[in-house]
């Protein structure tokens, strides 16, 4: 199996929304926000190629769906599709890509799903082969929302996928019957309902997990330091410490889909007990 990171679009969004709590005396210490007080952010996928042939995406990022208007106001600097023009620089076509795994459905994980937008065009999947692979939770929430994170969702976009074909994986369930044996799952709850963190396996590397919104970027590692936009911040930390002890023990890596400059690192502990990063890349590219 080959590994390899794709950068999508990239955003600029409010760092004290990105660090919840965590003032901004101590979060500009790990990422420095602009003069409106913006954090810059990737939108990073996992491209998997395994030996059959099969190309499997974890994520798509944001994309370029969103109007010029829209664009601005989330702060999505690129106009083009960069998640499709890097694929294609490594060889992948959009029609190549088999099996995409959404660890949710909010724009910034799920909206590089779909075609950039274009005057008088209806929405229209970017992946026209691909079979889509998500946890009943999410799936269920972005078919009803709340009002909380109503706007964070793309109505289009669920009734393409389910006629694209879509597994929706029961609650808990940690295999896939698109995915097989090679890839399994931990779930999440704190930041959105089924938030669902994919492990592959890697004969000869181990395994990598790919973190979603769990922990966004290597800052997000450090066990207090949460998102405003999460749901349950003390219910997160939990399901931090649960997985990341698990990956620790096991020497695994970990993946980073918002972190600016990180792919990929290891994890660790300091004396003190604190989870650290260690090993940390700038593009992963295991062949």
């Amino acid at each position: 199996m080959k590994f390899f990171s794709i950068d999508g679009n990239s955003q600029r969004l409010d760092g004290g929304a990105m660090f919840g709590n965590a003032p901004r005396a101590l979060w500009s210490r790990w990422i420095a926000p602009d003069e409106q007080n913006r954090i810059p952010l990737a939108c990073r996928a996992l491209l998997v190629e395994e030996e059959s042939g099969r190309r499997v995406l974890l994520e798509a990022g944001i994309g370029a769906f969103f109007e010029p208007k829209l664009r601005d106001r989330f702060g999505v600097v690129e106009e083009r599709h960069v998640l499709l023009d890097n694929l294609a620089a490594a060889g992948v076509r959009p029609e190549d890509v088999d099996v995409i795994v959404l660890s949710h459905l909010h724009f910034d994980h799920a909206g590089g799903l779909l075609q950039p937008w274009a005057r008088d065009k209806a929405p229209a999947l970017a992946f026209p082969r691909a079979r889509y692979v998500v946890s009943e939770p999410a799936w269920t929430r972005a078919l009803e929302p709340h009002a909380r994170d109503r706007a964070s969702f793309i109505p289009e976009l669920q009734p393409l996928l389910r006629e694209a074909g879509v597994e929706v994986v029961p609650a808990a369930s940690t295999a896939s019957q698109t995915l097989g044996a090679h890839y399994s799952f931990f779930y999440s709850d704190g930041h959105t309902p089924g938030l669902m963190l994919t492990r592959v396996e890697s004969p000869g590397r181990g395994a990598i997990t790919f973190l979603g919104d769990l922990a966004p970027g290597m800052a997000w590692v450090h066990l207090p330091i949460t998102m405003g936009y999460d749901r349950y911040p003390e219910l997160l930390i939990g399901e931090k410490r649960a997985l990341f002890d698990g990956i620790i023990d096991r020497g695994e890596w970990v993946f980073y889909t918002h972190d600016p400059h990180v792919a990929a690192s290891r994890l660790d502990r300091d004396p003190h007990g604190k989870y650290v990063t260690r090993e940390p890349v700038a593009e992963l590219r295991w062949e």
